[in-house]
């Protein structure tokens, strides 16, 4: 019986030695948005948690805490996810939302990786705001290890709710930078 034990305890253990945690921090910046992430794990690849912060210039700010798991495929992944988020708009009430998303990645070369995500949060699982959405689609090179740039086009939109206007916390272009060891 013990020796069955020990054996069951060193085999769950080798599940543990191969699996390297990678631990990232970001900062990008587009016009009038900036934008704040860290993380621990891959996105694509198994379970990843990740946190942001998002601030406009004119449009409030969002919040974030998440969780993915995702599946290498070859040179693509694709993961799907979660994340609680606090939402404090400019022009309408701030609330919480729990959004849904996906997301897909293609590591072109070694030091190239071209990404896509979006997340969504109904009325139903949003409160202070009508709805939540968010997109982004980049390009990420490794100038480096553990540097690396971004460049890409980022959505956040707060849906108005109660004839309120909508606020998007991002629309538009950014570049930004990151390490990840």
């Amino acid at each position: 019986m013990r020796k069955g034990l020990f054996l069951a305890a060193a085999a769950s253990s080798l599940m543990f030695v191969g699996a390297a945690q990678a631990v990232s921090v970001n900062a990008s910046a587009g016009k009038h948005y900036t934008e704040l992430n860290a993380g621990i794990g891959t996105k694509g690849s198994g379970l990843a948690f990740d946190g942001s912060w998002a601030r406009s210039d004119h449009n409030g700010q969002a919040t974030s805490l998440g969780a993915t798991f995702g599946l290498p495929l070859g040179p693509l992944s694709a993961y799907v996810g979660g994340k609680a988020l606090y939402l404090s708009p400019e022009d309408n009430k701030d609330g919480m939302a729990l959004a849904a998303g996906a997301g897909l990645g293609w590591q072109i070369m070694p030091s190239l990786n071209i990404y896509g995500e979006a997340y969504g949060a109904p009325k139903s699982l949003t409160s202070g705001s009508n709805a939540y959405t968010e997109a982004k689609v980049g390009a990420r090179y490794t100038v480096f290890k553990p540097l690396s740039v971004d460049a890409g086009y980022r959505v956040i939109d707060i849906k108005g709710n109660h004839n309120n206007p909508n606020n998007k916390v991002a629309d538009g272009f950014y570049v930004g930078a990151g390490l990840s060891f």
